[in-house]
């Protein structure tokens, strides 16, 4: 899934009072849309393109059961969402169904933007992939469903693995930097045998989780950062030898361009989204010839000895507050994401939004490491300030000072706990 995944966290001020007027008219029936004669559904571009027969059939479905029903459906592109919606919201027009990107939730959760929702009414959703659920989880109660979502995966070149004897991905978190040791020893000092940018915290938070740590934690109902706690910093501290052992590149780099490098031949491996070796093999990427039939993903191994936790990106489906068909836009969104909806989205390429469905992709080769990379996977912290974190780009700038060397594992983290403990409850 190629797109960028980023909190949504300025809110345009005139929402406020949408949470109020929501609440109003929480038991009125008819406020809730349960005569509603027309929906209005949001979604990106990505339904429109990929998989609109799966939106034609959610349509069917509802208009079977309420005939009559007029379906609209507006589509928008990533950058652009969030402009038209927090323009829309405070107003009279607002619509009944909008995706949004999974980091996003929180924000509008936080404001009162959206409605809550009752999972039982939605199918699987007792299964729910862990890191989703959080995603659409706010104080106790449920603001939206999972839609579908994409992982991350360990991606190797199998040419270099096998100049140096190695035939098979590695199993263990151990036979991983034996094997990339052997890489960086016959390659160089100049080459990546992981290109692993400092700046990914994706990637580090998950060396973190992998050791037991945690950005932060809640306990009674506020909550304290957590990285410089021993298990936290075991993570770092993993993470940091992998940066000095086999990330020779700029150590001040994010990933954003990760796949473009990896393109150009001057890395083994990478740990990534997983669908950037792919792109890193388009032919207008790949800049070596050679990467088409050579890449190969496999499960990241952790250090604990288990598969490694992932970050899921993903998009999920919330009913702004101020709609005036809510009953009518849960049917929809049960429609569209229900099992005939999610087998369609797996067809496609993308993982679902459950773990039932997601225990069938393990049965086939072309997708059983992405399925069985995602089983362990975390999510952010749904706190109230959690926007301004990632707005502040603290965990970066923690990880740019532990892989520059800057700082210390152990006085980087206590630095971005105490600024992390100054944002992190505050709406």
């Amino acid at each position: 899934m190629k797109r960028r995944v980023t909190a949504a966290i300025g809110i345009a001020g005139m929402i406020v009072s949408i949470a109020a007027c929501g609440s109003e008219s929480k038991d009125d029936g008819k406020a809730q849309g349960a005569d509603a004669k027309e929906l209005t559904v949001w979604l990106t571009v990505d339904a429109q393109n990929n998989w609109p027969d799966l939106v034609k059939a959610a349509d069917a479905a509802v208009q079977k059961k309420h005939p009559g029903v007029t379906i609209k459906h507006e589509y928008y592109g990533w950058p652009d969402k969030n402009t038209k919606l927090d323009a829309v919201l405070a107003t009279d027009k607002a619509p009944d169904v909008v995706e949004m990107g999974n980091t996003e939730m929180l924000g509008y959760m936080v404001k009162g933007a959206f409605a809550p929702v009752d999972p039982a009414r939605f199918s699987s959703s007792s299964a729910w992939l862990d890191g989703l659920k959080a995603s659409v989880t706010y104080d106790g109660k449920t603001y939206g469903v999972p839609y579908y979502a994409g992982g991350r995966v360990a991606n190797w070149r199998k040419d270099v693995a096998g100049s140096v004897g190695v035939k098979a991905p590695p199993k263990t978190y151990a036979e991983l930097t034996s094997d990339l040791d052997k890489i960086q020893q016959k390659e160089g000092g100049k080459f990546n045998a992981w290109y692993q940018p400092t700046r990914d915290w994706y990637a580090a938070m998950s060396f973190v989780y992998d050791a037991g740590g945690s950005i932060a934690v809640e306990s009674g109902g506020e909550w304290k950062a957590n990285l410089s706690s021993p298990e936290s910093v075991e993570g770092l501290k993993e993470f940091k030898k992998v940066v000095d052992t086999y990330m020779h590149g700029d150590k001040t780099k994010d990933e954003s361009d990760r796949y473009i490098v990896y393109g150009q031949g001057k890395s083994a491996m990478i740990f990534a989204a997983a669908w950037e070796g792919a792109t890193a093999a388009d032919p207008k990427n790949d800049k070596t010839g050679k990467l088409k039939d050579n890449l190969e993903n496999f499960v990241m191994p952790g250090p604990s000895g288990k598969n490694m936790p992932v970050f899921l990106g993903g998009s999920d489906l919330a009913v702004p507050v101020k709609s005036k068909a809510q009953d009518l836009a849960a049917e929809w969104i049960n429609a569209f994401t229900g099992p005939a909806g999610q087998k369609g989205l797996m067809a496609k390429g993308n993982l679902p939004n459950n773990k039932t469905d997601l225990a069938t992709l393990k049965n086939d080769p072309a997708t059983v490491v992405p399925a069985t990379a995602a089983e362990s996977n975390w999510f952010v912290p749904m706190a109230p300030g959690w926007g301004q974190v990632e707005k502040a780009q603290i965990l970066q700038t923690m990880l740019q000072n532990i892989g520059t060397g800057k700082k210390s594992v152990e006085d980087a983290a206590k630095d971005a706990d105490a600024a992390i403990d100054k944002v992190i409850n505050t709406k």
